[in-house]
């Protein structure tokens, strides 16, 4: 079983990695495919192609212009420690042994933009470009055209006989995830906080929600969709299928 997330926009830089352990992206080449092109923008033209503010557009103009294929630990920060939205919020990872490190290795994946899909301990370097971005390419329109059908089979790859796939990433992620080629089951968690009467997904809370969930996972050695029912983070409990074919419903309040 393998579970998916999106990367954040926060980054981590300055925090030393509390882990020694590294890897590298599978798909560098690809990475550097892009960047060839992006680090070729002006700075107008970033602004524009990702609708950030001046100062935003001349820091990813300025990555885009110094990101390298090396990827070496004295440059580059393990993926899931370098992420610090609030998905990694709800991860505990000063409380991570090296067994959950190498479990997380296994079984999580962060879908990304420029790097396709990372494993946690992948290092990467600082960057911003998200998978909705309309950045023409080689092979098309935009990064969905570009990324095709690589990340699901990565994906595949890695589920090895399982062939069941967690999604925990937002659906402008998991848009670049070829579903039928990936010839999985997909489980959709789905978290609600009470509302009114009923219940409603806050997105500010979901968020987190994944990142706790991921954390389970990784922490309870989950390997099968029935070993997430017993999930409880934050106040959640399972509630029961969703509305929609896939999705476990979790609720709070």
């Amino acid at each position: 079983m393998i579970a998916v997330l999106s990367p954040a926009k926060t980054l981590d830089f300055t925090t030393p990695p509390q882990t020694r352990k590294h890897s590298q992206p599978e798909f560098l080449a690809e990475a550097e495919e892009l960047v060839g092109g992006l680090a070729k923008l002006s700075k107008a033209k970033v602004q524009g192609l990702m609708g950030i503010s001046d100062a935003l557009a001349e820091l990813n103009a300025a990555r885009f212009k110094e990101w390298r294929r090396e990827h070496s630990p004295g440059g580059a920060k393990q993926a899931l420690l370098a992420f610090r939205g609030e998905v990694y919020l709800g991860f505990e990872l000063p409380d991570w042994k090296a067994a959950d490190f190498d479990f997380a290795q296994k079984h999580l994946r962060i879908l990304s933009g420029l790097y396709g899909a990372l494993r946690p301990l992948d290092l990467i370097h600082p960057y911003r470009l998200e998978m909705g971005t309309k950045f023409k390419n080689a092979r098309g329109k935009d990064l969905y055209a570009f990324w095709g059908e690589k990340i699901a089979g990565s994906l595949a790859a890695a589920m090895g006989r399982s062939k069941v796939l967690v999604n925990l990433a937002s659906q402008e992620y998991f848009g670049a995830v070829a579903t039928d080629v990936l010839g999985a089951e997909v489980v959709t968690p789905v978290f609600k906080d009470r509302k009114g009467e009923g219940y409603k997904v806050i997105a500010v809370y979901a968020k987190r929600a994944r990142g706790m969930m991921a954390d389970f996972i990784v922490r309870r050695r989950a390997k099968k969709p029935a070993d997430l029912l017993g999930f409880d983070g934050g106040g959640y409990r399972y509630a029961g299928e969703g509305d929609r074919e896939g999705e476990l419903l979790f609720v709070r309040g």
